[in-house]
């Protein structure tokens, strides 16, 4: 049995508030929280720790954003914004703090799913980037560790470029390591004995 995804609702007025719930209620079956009052913003939000916000202000200050940058990483779960007028300020400080969709003067019951499924596959296609990034730095990161270890037997040893990758790649074999953390090993002997 498949968990419902917990969505907190971020909504000073009853009435509106009412209205998001219900256009959530056409979306599907979720456990819906509203938040009516926004001071202790961060603190209700990292409490609650719900899969995905809905936000609906007239228009969000600085506080409320700087409430849900500490609440809300970018990589902790998707946003969506609704406000009534557009400000590129706030809607740039939205953005870096973690908003997956925002959307002005557009709140209407029909919307929310759209907007909704929006902002989750967004978080996703950026989530993914944000872990291919990752992936690609950390690569990069092992590989200057390998060419430095291997610059160092070459010259410590004589080797050849080959024949120092080979030396590390038996040594990370023999000792079950990979072949990055036996130059890291290396490196870092060699800084000790300088």
């Amino acid at each position: 049995m498949t968990q419902k995804l917990s969505i907190a609702v971020v909504e000073q007025d009853h009435d509106r508030a009412l209205m998001i719930v219900d256009g959530l209620h056409d979306a599907g079956e979720f456990d819906i929280t509203v938040i009516g009052d926004v001071s202790g913003l961060a603190r209700r939000l990292a409490a609650l720790a719900p899969d995905v916000v809905l936000i609906d202000l007239e228009s969000p200050d600085r506080d409320v954003l700087d409430a849900l940058t500490h609440a809300s990483n970018p990589s902790d779960r998707p946003v969506a914004m609704f406000v009534d007028r557009s400000d590129d300020g706030v809607m740039r400080a939205a953005i870096e703090a973690g908003v997956s969709a925002y959307v002005v003067g557009g709140l209407s019951r029909e919307r929310i799913r759209p907007v909704l499924q929006a902002a989750i596959t967004r978080f996703h296609v950026v989530a993914r980037l944000r872990s291919e990034l990752a992936a690609t730095k950390a690569a990069l990161e092992e590989r200057k560790l390998v060419d430095r270890a291997k610059g160092m037997l070459m010259k410590a040893k004589g080797l050849s470029e080959e024949e120092a990758y080979a030396a590390l790649r038996r040594t990370a074999m023999a000792q079950g390591r990979k072949v990055a953390d036996v130059a890291q090993a290396l490196i870092t002997a060699a800084d000790l004995l300088k």
